[in-house]
């Protein structure tokens, strides 16, 4: 287990289908935690673009659209892939244990 993250559970890995995505808020903050057919992602929850939550958006072809203005990210690097939206998105690290997901936040 790395140190250096402040590993918080999300939810039970059956609680979250491939190509889904969920908010998790931990400290006042919002992140989005999906689920792909290769694995568990994280990224900030926010639209670097309108500040729309990412959770109420659409999972497709591995990236998240924003549910204001339909910008997209991409769910594994967080880079900006279609406008309006510019900024990338933060990404942070997941592991599955002991039937959960859990996102890795800095300490």
């Amino acid at each position: 287990m790395d140190e250096s993250l402040n590993w918080q559970k999300v939810c039970p890995v059956d609680e979250l289908e491939v190509d889904d995505v969920v908010k998790f808020i931990y400290d006042r903050t919002l992140y989005a935690v999906y689920r792909l057919a290769d694995g568990f992602y994280a990224t900030s929850g926010k639209c670097t673009h309108a500040g729309a939550t990412l959770a109420d958006g659409f999972v497709i072809d591995g990236q998240i659209e924003c549910p204001a203005h339909q910008g997209r990210f991409d769910i594994r690097t967080g880079k900006a892939t279609c406008s309006p939206a510019c900024a990338h998105l933060q990404t942070y690290p997941t592991k599955v244990e002991n039937g959960n997901v859990y996102i890795g936040l800095p300490k």
